[in-house]
């Protein structure tokens, strides 16, 4: 295995289980049980091309990232493509269309997709609830594993204004020497812990996520962690159990012992009335023991020792409740020419916005940004933007992100504002106008195959779409060379040697619509 189920990713989990072929494409795929094809999709999710198998038990089994379908399956797909003149599918099968059995060669392996190497991304998902499983909870009597996770060090986080860690209120961290530390560390008030361990397997060199955590103090459970099950629509929270800010600067994951407001990952769980914050009300000894344990059962335990200590705990300052969303609550942030609704649920815990304004003379609109780091939201907040000057067509307009590169964040013109949707409170935003068309670049055409490149400079492409003497042909789409390929043999044309005429019709996200033609002979 490459990557196992509940991996922390910076705003996802990893959704299953990453299973190596060699480095090499075209291995054949069986399903794991009984079960019919419900749906297969093409260019969707970076999953590349993927089955979805639904089994009788109700679990749906995905498969993804491959190279091809069984010839079956490859022909209901093609039929969709051509029916919705389409190459990205999401094709929905019915119980007898296409049933298998425990075993059947359903696909073969690839790179497709999102994949950055071969390999099969494999998910168990609840059927009725859609929800993330463990694949190994299914499957680990056929993978060998006697490797105990590590654990690098941990963390403390003083609660702002009332904790203290070893006479700070910044949180630290301390390496793991040994399994038992020998230092004494101090600590009053309320604190919260977190620790950096990782998953190890033989026979792989990945680095992988850890399935249980518990943290006791004198013998009690504080908190405890088993990533068995994760619900599609806390995906985003694993921003607020790991450690975000941290990560952002490390690319380490401190995974939090304690638990957010905001926070309702099913998978948590904490001592009652305390979140996992420990509170250091006597001075005396706590021990701490932090136990880690992977899917199969292998376990370690790491011990530590903190000395309650009395002492001040500096007040923190107050918050300015102007600027001041609330996790609880759905919040509205406004200033001239902007508004920002935050629903009720999208926020870890309550923050102070760092609002700041840029004015662009020649802008559409100011540009505006909430935060002073990256600070993802666990779904889409709305946006609203006034703009400045007029336009020859508003229906261009939309709500631009910058970050690192430039993203379209959706827009709808109404009674003088651009609305979109945002989910990072760290980008700057302001409205933008696209009024040209696609660009195509590198076309070639042979007697096999029609090549080329497209692209568009600000709202994006939409959709592709290629004619050969007016009838629908489908291109190809390779994500990772950013090419469209139309090979003519796979077409419903037939080969005459005669001179043909192709359409090409590329749209992008404000309908801009970039016509191009051409001759070959075929």
């Amino acid at each position: 295995m490459a990557g196992n189920f509940g991996e922390p990713r910076p705003n996802h989990f990893h959704g299953g289980i990453d299973v190596r072929t060699g480095q090499v494409e075209g291995k054949p795929i069986f399903s794991v049980a009984d079960g019919y094809v419900s749906r297969v999709t093409v260019g969707l999710y970076g999953f590349g091309n993927a089955v979805y198998v639904r089994h009788p038990g109700g679990i749906t089994t995905v498969y993804c990232h491959l190279k091809k379908f069984t010839p079956q399956l490859e022909a209901i797909v093609r039929k969709w493509q051509y029916q919705n003149q389409d190459y990205f599918a999401d094709v929905r099968l019915r119980p007898t269309d296409y049933p298998v059995s425990r075993g059947q060669l359903i696909a073969v392996s690839g790179n497709s997709g999102a994949s950055k190497a071969p390999h099969l991304h494999l998910e168990f998902r609840d059927t009725r609830t859609w929800s993330f499983l463990d694949p190994l909870q299914y499957l680990k009597y056929y993978v060998t594993d006697t490797t105990k996770p590590i654990a690098h060090s941990f963390m403390a986080y003083p609660m702002k204004g009332q904790g203290l860690f070893c006479g700070s209120s910044r949180k630290q961290s301390y390496g793991f020497s040994s399994l038992n530390l020998t230092r004494k560390f101090t600590a009053w008030g309320k604190v919260g812990f977190g620790i950096w361990a990782n998953d190890y397997m033989e026979g792989s060199y990945g680095i992988l996520g850890v399935r249980h955590t518990t943290l006791t103090v004198d013998g009690k459970i504080v908190f405890e962690s088993d990533v068995d099950s994760i619900p599609d629509h806390c995906n985003r929270m694993v921003n607020s159990w790991g450690d975000y800010e941290h990560y952002c600067r490390t690319h380490v994951w401190y995974m939090k012992s304690f638990v957010e407001p905001g926070n309702t990952l099913p998978i948590l769980r904490t001592s009652q009335g305390s979140n996992g914050y420990v509170d250091f009300n006597e001075e005396r000894d706590y021990h701490f023991v932090y136990t880690i344990t992977d899917v199969f059962g292998n376990s370690r335990q790491y011990t530590f020792i903190v000395r309650g200590q009395r002492q001040d705990i500096p007040a923190v300052d107050s918050r300015n409740f102007m600027n001041t969303l609330r996790y609880d609550r759905m919040n509205c942030f406004q200033r001239p020419g902007l508004s920002l609704t935050v629903s009720q649920g999208l926020l870890p815990d309550d923050i102070e916005l760092s609002p700041k304004m840029g004015v662009d003379d020649g802008g559409l609109s100011n540009e505006w940004c909430f935060y002073r780091q990256s600070y993802p939201l666990f779904g889409w907040a709305k946006i609203s933007l006034r703009f400045k000057k007029a336009v020859p067509d508003p229906s261009k307009l939309y709500i631009v992100s910058h970050y690192g590169v430039d993203r379209y964040m959706g827009g709808t013109y109404k009674d003088g504002w651009v609305t979109g949707r945002i989910r990072e409170l760290g980008a700057s935003y302001e409205i933008a106008y696209d009024d040209e068309p696609p660009v195509i670049s590198g076309y070639s055409a042979s007697s096999k195959t029609i090549r080329f490149y497209a692209y568009d400079k600000k709202s994006g492409l939409k959709s592709i779409r290629g004619f050969v003497d007016g009838r629908f042909v489908l291109f190809e789409y390779n994500e990772k060379a950013h090419v469209y390929t139309c090979t003519l043999s796979e077409t419903p044309l037939r080969k005459t040697g005669r001179q043909r005429v192709l359409k090409l019709v590329l749209t992008d996200n404000r309908n801009n619509v970039k016509v191009f033609k051409a001759q070959f002979i075929y």
